[in-house]
């Protein structure tokens, strides 16, 4: 379990980083899209208002009721629980980087920058070490 969430948890950054490297190397040709006023303002306020709803979401999801209470049973349900929602908000801000970064690249805007930048800030608030997990998973109150 712990090595899928660090897997989940890598990828997205290292997927990143190819792009950036491919893109930066003249690969892969950056600002295809750079003309496309109508196409860059919707994919813009979609992503705007993801990473916005997305990041929170993923910070607080374990102090949800339904959530933290699949994570306070028993020890085998308690982690198949953890390894369920610590995938699912992992991915979510993952799915986030990668494609903040792809359009950065895509249309040469500076705001998916910074939003890649704040998505990849908040990845370090859920980094799934085994103390965090084991800490989660115990239902710790004053946390």
């Amino acid at each position: 379990m712990q090595r899928l969430l660090m897997i989940l948890f890598f990828l997205p950054i290292i997927l990143s980083l190819l792009m950036v490297v491919l893109f930066e190397m003249g690969v892969l040709p950056s600002g295809v899209w750079a003309g496309s006023g109508q196409k860059e303002f919707v994919c813009l306020v979609v992503m705007e208002l993801l990473t916005i709803c997305c990041i929170p979401l993923s910070l607080r999801l374990f102090k949800y009721k339904k959530v933290a209470e699949a994570l306070k049973g028993d020890d085998a349900q308690a982690l198949r629980a953890l390894q369920r929602w610590g995938s699912v908000r992992l991915n979510v801000l993952g799915v986030l980087l990668v494609v903040n970064v792809l359009f950065y690249y895509l249309f040469v805007h500076a705001a998916f920058c910074y939003m890649a930048v704040i998505v990849f800030l908040s990845l370090f608030f859920i980094y799934p070490s085994l103390d965090r997990c084991m800490t989660e998973t115990k239902g710790d109150e004053k946390v």
